[in-house]
């Protein structure tokens, strides 16, 4: 079974990941080596586009949101460096707006957090145009409510003001439902 998925893995079984949360980062890092990867973690953007422009990876998999900045910065690098590189987004605050915008500029899925392993490895293994199955509990129409501010959100580039008024809604409350983990 490890000689199957060294094979489907290529040659080259490098792995960047990164992600500011650390023990996350460790243990998707112990369980992608477990499953024949080779993983290198990144803690903040800084990190992740060293490591983009001196070593690009096979794989990568880039949070969203770290403390330094924007995943999206070492998504376009990793493209830039390396074009066949394998890029999957996270993103902890379903941000969906933003994932797509990562997939525009060259990930080629994004899966919310939390995700395992296994989720991960399929991500970027995937190969075709296969449909995902449909997700055994859809969204609620809260999380469907707090994807939408999302969107207008970034289509305003972050702006809470003008985003304020094109949902016609009071700023300060717009400010602390963005301030708030999404909803399940």
């Amino acid at each position: 079974m490890a000689e199957d998925m060294q094979a489907e893995l290529g040659a080259d079984r490098s792995l960047l990941l990164v992600d500011d949360d650390e023990p996350f980062v460790k243990r998707l890092a112990k369980a992608m080596e477990k499953r024949g990867f080779l993983p290198e973690t990144a803690e903040s953007v800084a990190a992740g586009k060293l490591i983009a422009q001196n070593r690009p990876p096979a794989y990568a998999v880039v949070d969203l949101r770290l403390e330094d900045g924007n995943g999206l910065d070492v998504v376009e690098l990793l493209r830039e460096r390396r074009p066949d590189c394998r890029i999957v987004v996270l993103t902890g605050y379903g941000a969906i707006a933003t994932a797509v915008a990562a997939v525009k500029i060259g990930a080629i899925d994004y899966l919310s957090k939390p995700a395992d392993a296994n989720d991960v490895m399929n991500a970027l293994l995937a190969r075709g145009e296969t449909l995902p199955a449909p997700p055994e509990n859809p969204m609620s129409a809260d999380r469907v409510r707090w994807e939408h501010i999302q969107r207008v959100y970034e289509m305003c580039d972050r702006n809470v003001s003008e985003t304020a008024r094109r949902l016609n809604m009071h700023r300060r409350t717009l400010q602390r439902i963005l301030a708030k983990r999404s909803p399940k």
